[in-house]
């Protein structure tokens, strides 16, 4: 194989999103030798200005988006023109995002640097202090009503719209949703907190009182804490809150809804926004 064929095919492995691999499938008594797709998920290190800040586990995709909306959603910046660059560099089984912020974020940062690990499933791993992890931000602005009829149909379309998930079977998506307009984009990962990051980083700039966030994964304290940071009025999940979210949603105004199917749902906290 040439050095061409041997760089190509790193390249692919390091941007594969699932695998192959060899199972045994039993079924009604019969085993049987087959194979499985998985989904990957790799070492992200956020990196700001050559300083490590955290290391993640995630699907190696969209790492852009990853980048930009952790760093808004984590209040590293205030604003999308505070992030001045994002690079994605990949290697065999890691990637790196090197992202540079204004001078003034830059030091801010230094001084509560999280250069730790962070599990895929991990919300406020990584954080030195409680202050760092439970942060309390302002009041979401009014944003969005929507109809329940309007939120089930969002609710039956992300089905179709998780390719990673519907290969793997493993993977949480976070949708941005239009009232009137349904699902606008959709990002996956193998963590739910990073699907959310990736879906606030490919919306970065744009109006987020505008719309909401449906997600598959439960509804815990740091889904609705990076919601409401970015000023998103509104979070639907299909699986469980927990009591720490609702309460941050009823203090922040956030419309928290929950255990959210294609036929019934239930809102935990203010509940004027849904029709």
């Amino acid at each position: 194989m040439s050095t061409e064929s041997l760089a190509d095919t790193a390249a692919a492995a390091a941007l594969a999103v699932s695998s192959e691999v060899a199972v045994e499938r039993w079924s009604n008594g019969t085993l049987a030798a087959t194979t499985d797709l998985v989904a990957e998920e790799v070492p992200v290190a956020l990196v700001y200005h050559d300083v490590p800040h955290v290391v993640m586990l995630a699907t190696p995709a969209d790492l852009e988006d990853y980048g930009v909306g952790f760093t808004l959603s984590e209040g590293l910046v205030a604003r999308m023109d505070e992030i001045r660059g994002v690079e994605v560099t990949r290697g065999a089984g890691v990637a790196d995002v090197h992202l540079s912020v204004a001078w003034e974020r830059f030091t801010q940062l230094l001084q509560r640097r999280r250069n730790l690990a962070g599990r895929t499933g991990c919300g406020l791993c990584g954080a030195e202090t409680a202050a760092d992890a439970i942060r309390a931000p302002a009041p979401v602005p009014a944003g969005v009503t929507i109809s329940a009829a309007q939120m089930h149909t969002a609710i039956e379309q992300l089905g179709t719209r998780q390719p990673i998930n519907a290969r793997t079977g493993s993977v949480h998506a976070a949708a941005w949703v239009r009232p009137q307009e349904g699902i606008q984009l959709v990002r996956e990962d193998v963590g739910r907190h990073n699907a959310l990051d990736k879906s606030i980083g490919a919306r970065a700039g744009a109006d987020f009182s505008s719309g909401y966030m449906l997600i598959t994964s439960r509804a815990s304290y740091e889904m609705v804490q990076k919601c409401a940071t970015l000023g998103i009025s509104l979070l639907v999940a299909l699986s469980a809150p927990t009591a720490f979210a609702v309460r941050l949603a009823e203090q922040t105004g956030l419309t928290l809804v929950a255990f959210a199917r294609r036929d019934r749902h239930v809102v935990y906290a203010n509940p004027w926004r849904l029709k």
